[in-house]
């Protein structure tokens, strides 16, 4: 997909969210860059998810473990697992790859109409996530 051929980003909690592919081939990718300090919390789904670091570096949780992961860094997250990730010193940039399971992209668009509405209260966008098979864990 050419860029020109993009809808715009969607406002996704602090992070933009280009959607590249919405399930061609089954594959769910996204191209997501946020300021220093944003992220989901932590969360688990019942599909795998990658991510490459294109730019910046990325904080990601597992479980105990945190990693900072500089640009060039690919992520694999199975399903299930508990994660969460913030963008480091000074923002950064990554491609995230789903799969047939997955539901991110929905979930992405409709977080991004709650936003859109002004509506930002915790207690909707657990419901939303919950409704996309997400769940926030803390």
């Amino acid at each position: 997909m050419k860029p020109e051929d993009r809808r715009a980003a969607l406002s996704v909690v602090g992070t933009q969210v280009a959607v590249l592919s919405d399930g061609h081939a089954d594959l769910k990718i996204t191209l997501q860059n946020g300021e220093e300090g944003a992220g989901p919390p932590p969360h688990h789904h019942d599909w795998d998810e990658a991510f490459y670091v294109m730019r910046g570096q990325v904080n990601f949780a597992f479980g105990d473990t945190a990693t900072l992961c500089p640009a060039g860094t690919l992520v694999h997250i199975p399903a299930g697992v508990v994660h969460g990730f913030s963008y480091g010193a000074g923002g950064g940039e990554m491609l995230e790859v789903t799969g047939p399971r997955s539901q991110a992209v929905t979930m992405f668009a409709a977080l991004d109409q709650l936003a859109s509405a002004g509506e930002s209260a915790p207690e909707k966008l657990i419901a939303v996530t919950a409704a996309h098979g997400v769940t926030i864990c803390g």
